[in-house]
């Protein structure tokens, strides 16, 4: 399980309520039978549904670049500006400036990385033999912006118990009124109210309702309990189902050991 140097706060930023606790019984919501985005997998031993922590590939990648043309654009003017006689341009100003660029590079640069390198998607496997929750999670840190061992896809691996699903609502400067709405899993360490991990799970509070009410049914009941799914499902590492965008973020690739578990039951001796 998955260490962390210290409990996050118990509840997530922007919190509205918590979901039904696993084994609750679900909360009713809309048809889910006619998801646009159905599980990816299920069989009697693991449910599989699909996520994605970039709710629109390419912004990043393009808007980056454009941001990355602008910045360097304008550090080329302060640097000939400072170096040309007929100007005088203060040290502190030019400092100051050139910071200030530093300040956007560190900003936008792992912006592109993500877009590029995050999964097409990032599955999270409820298998209900063995009570256990496997989440395909993609890890980065801002700080270390070309750091290997910093960024890249480690799976992690819950009681299916020990999850709260949350949903949130935050306000952001958009243009769309700033409105963002999510649901995101924490993982309670057993017997106490400390979170030692959170993970994302959906953009829409609908959507992750819908989804969390799978994970229960399937958990509770198994897959007879699961609906007939209007629409199939899709298959993210096939790239003639997927927009040439999606094309350039990497294959989703178990490490052999976790997919293995993930997909089978518990060996009985």
């Amino acid at each position: 399980m998955k260490k962390m140097t210290q409990p996050l706060p118990r509840r997530a930023p922007g919190w509205k309520y918590d979901l039904n606790k696993p084994n609750e019984k679900p909360q009713p919501s809309s048809p889910t039978a006619r998801l646009r985005t159905p599980p990816n997998h299920f069989c009697d031993t693991y449910l599989e549904l699909p996520r994605s922590t970039i709710r629109l590939r390419g912004v990043g990648i393009f808007g980056g670049i454009v941001c990355i043309c602008a910045i360097s654009a304008t550090a080329l003017m302060i640097i000939y500006t400072a170096l040309t006689p007929s100007f005088e341009l203060e040290v502190k100003y030019t400092l100051l400036s050139l910071f200030f660029i530093a300040l956007m590079y560190w900003t936008v640069i792992p912006t592109i990385r993500m877009d590029i390198e995050f999964p097409r998607d990032e599955p999270i496997r409820f298998n209900r033999l063995r009570r256990k929750v496997y989440f395909y999670q993609y890890h980065f840190d801002r700080f270390h912006l070309f750091s290997r061992q910093r960024w890249g896809v480690r799976p992690v691996v819950y009681d299916w118990d020990d999850l709260v699903a949350e949903a949130c609502s935050v306000y952001a400067p958009m243009g769309n009124g700033g409105l963002i709405e999510n649901v995101v899993i924490s993982v309670i360490k057993p017997g106490t109210e400390e979170v030692i991990d959170r993970l994302f799970f959906t953009h829409d509070i609908e959507q992750g309702k819908q989804y969390w009410a799978l994970a229960q049914l399937f958990m509770q009941q198994g897959p007879q309990a699961l609906p007939e799914f209007v629409h199939p499902p899709r298959d993210w590492n096939d790239d003639s189902q997927l927009s040439p965008i999606h094309c350039i973020a990497p294959k989703v690739r178990w490490p052999e050991e976790i997919d293995f578990e993930s997909r089978s039951a518990p060996c009985s001796y």
